[in-house]
């Protein structure tokens, strides 16, 4: 998909009319999973890509209590 996708996001897409959320169950119990384990390389990887995406602004730090691990993903060509 590489004529689909740019290989660097460099902003965000426009603002939207539509405001988008998600809509909890009432008396719903809030589901946190244990991180899965990864190796030390693997794991600087993370903190770079978080990095890269908060100084983009296209994530921000939660408190939330709902949580579900990161699962990496080797491509093909091993990066």
């Amino acid at each position: 998909f590489a004529d689909v996708f740019p290989d660097d996001i460099l902003d965000l897409p426009p603002e939207r009319e539509v405001e988008f959320s998600i809509d909890i169950v009432p008396d719903t119990s809030p589901i946190s999973m244990a991180p899965y384990c990864m190796s030390a390389a693997e794991l600087e990887k993370l903190k770079e890509r978080l990095e890269e995406l908060l100084e983009k602004r296209f994530v921000r730090p939660s408190v939330s209590p709902w949580g579900a691990p990161v699962l990496l993903v080797k491509k093909k060509d091993g990066s």
